[in-house]
């Protein structure tokens, strides 16, 4: 029953092989993608209630002892985070349909969003550091093609320099990995634990941990994101869905696996520069989004803004604050999901980006502003929407730990959010209508299904928040408690 753990994984991966032999066939691409999406979804809920039932599931593919071989591991956090991916990617495949053009499908879209899954699928499930490293590699491939895929100038210049950034990531994390496994002698993320945590975490390990730190934040978009906001407008609307619900959150999932399980024996160095780390970005990507009037600028800087509140969870550092961290991450990668759809429809129908150019879409669109609205509303964290619980235990953990600073940064955020978001809400829904009769453009169908769906999720995590608090609380018990995960793995049963 564990092969289950490889499925999330494998079956993108070969299914996107499979289509690219069917270049030419549109509409068999589409087919097999949702359908390949939903089973992986079904499959990633399986995966969730059996770790669940039985505890943390591992899968070793080579058939070599623990800690020697290829190592897959499935516990209450990634299980959630891979359930999560799946279902958006899944939604933002069908929004694709109507929305990124045959000219993009025949350029081998679907293979390659479906080779991004599964990278992201195997980043969260992979119990080895350097298959860490791959799985990142695998996504950040099929990301490079996405964002540079059409050709045009803007995103061959944003892809430019997406590349450069990420292989200079790549670079450092290769050193790290050198340099950790010269120290431990094992990449296997349990084991290495185990190994610091019976010598104790010296100057050297600790010096290494600051270059995984470095690594992470650039691929989470940690203060260091200045190529963040321009890679990400850039790609069709679709893509920036996927980019703005993933890509972040696999260097968000890595930094929290890593400084909970190997790196945690030291928390007021490391996790008092990530709190400073977090607070520079929240104020960072406030200012951005304040300043902007660019509708995908501004969502791009609420992408920066949330990195930010998620990682206070972990430099504070308790369980209720962690616990809040991972219920945040889930309704952030929905919510950011539908507010890249929303916008990027707003620009579709408009035929512009900048709200002073945009007004009275409510009159034309109703449905479409409230499903917007619905979104601001969660994204500020208003009871009883997804974003509401999180942040209430990211607040109630921040003072049980006295960091009222971090807890200030975290709430002041808000109010920056709800501005930026408001803005474009009073701007662009409101005031006199710029769309005549003539010149109204239908929502398709295929869109509209996916705003629906993922509203519903957005208000289903928050209502259903007590039910979705048993996995949330089970993947924060094994993150404050390493040797829950490090004996599921090195100790046979």
């Amino acid at each position: 029953m564990n092969n289950i753990i490889v499925l999330p994984l494998i079956i993108p991966i070969f299914t996107a092989i499979i289509l690219v032999f069917l270049r030419n066939q549109v509409v068999l691409q589409r087919i097999i993608s949702l359908l390949t999406m939903i089973a992986v979804s079904i499959i990633s809920f399986l995966l969730l209630e059996l770790v669940q039932r039985e505890g943390i599931l591992k899968i070793d593919f080579s058939g070599w002892e623990v800690p020697y071989g290829i190592l897959f591991v499935a516990d209450s956090f990634s299980s959630l985070m891979v359930l999560t991916a799946s279902v958006v990617s899944t939604l933002c495949i069908l929004y694709a349909f109507s929305t990124i053009g045959k000219e993009y499908e025949e350029m081998f879209f679907y293979p390659f969003v479906l080779l991004l899954i599964g990278g992201v699928n195997g980043s969260f499930l992979t119990g080895d550091i350097f298959n860490l490293f791959v799985c990142f590699e695998v996504m950040l491939m099929a990301s490079y093609v996405l964002v540079a895929l059409g050709g045009k100038r803007v995103q061959l210049r944003e892809s430019l320099k997406y590349v450069l950034i990420n292989v200079v990531a790549s670079w450092f994390f290769l050193v790290a990995l050198a340099f950790l496994y010269g120290t431990v002698k094992t990449l296997n993320m349990a084991h290495i634990a185990e190994r610091i945590t019976e010598v104790g975490q010296d100057p050297m390990i600790t010096t290494v941990a600051f270059v995984f730190l470095i690594v992470f934040s650039l691929k989470a978009g940690l203060l260091l994101f200045f190529w963040l906001p321009g890679s990400y407008v850039a790609p069709p609307t679709a893509v920036q869905a996927l980019f703005a619900a993933l890509l972040t959150k696999v260097g968000i999932y890595a930094l929290i696996r890593t400084f909970t399980l190997m790196f945690p024996h030291k928390p007021e160095i490391t996790h008092t520069v990530i709190g400073i780390l977090a607070a520079l970005t929240i104020i960072a990507g406030c200012m951005g989004a304040i300043s902007s009037r660019n509708v995908l600028t501004i969502s791009a800087y609420n992408i920066i803004i949330s990195v930010g509140f998620v990682l206070i969870g972990l430099a504070v550092g308790t369980e209720t604050a962690i616990s809040g961290s991972v219920l945040y991450l889930v309704h952030d990668i929905v919510a950011k999901a539908l507010l890249f759809l929303l916008v990027g429809m707003m620009v579709f129908l408009t035929g512009e980006k900048l709200i002073d150019h945009m007004s009275g879409l409510i009159r034309n669109y109703p449905l479409f502003g409230w499903i917007y609205f619905i979104c601001m509303l969660a994204l500020m964290g208003v009871p009883p929407l997804s974003g509401f619980v999180g942040k209430v235990l990211i607040g109630q953990g921040a003072i049980e730990a006295e960091s009222y600073f971090l807890l200030f940064i975290g709430f002041a955020s808000s109010i920056a959010v709800m501005y930026s978001l408001l803005k474009i809400f009073l701007a662009s829904f409101f005031g006199e209508t710029i769309i005549t009769i003539e010149d109204k453009k239908p929502i398709p169908f295929v869109s509209m299904t996916s705003f629906i769906l993922l509203t519903m999720c957005v208000i289903g995590i928050g209502i259903f928040a007590e039910y979705l608090l048993v996995y949330v609380e089970d993947a924060a018990e094994t993150l404050m408690n390493p040797s829950i995960y490090i004996d599921a793995i090195l100790n046979e049963n």
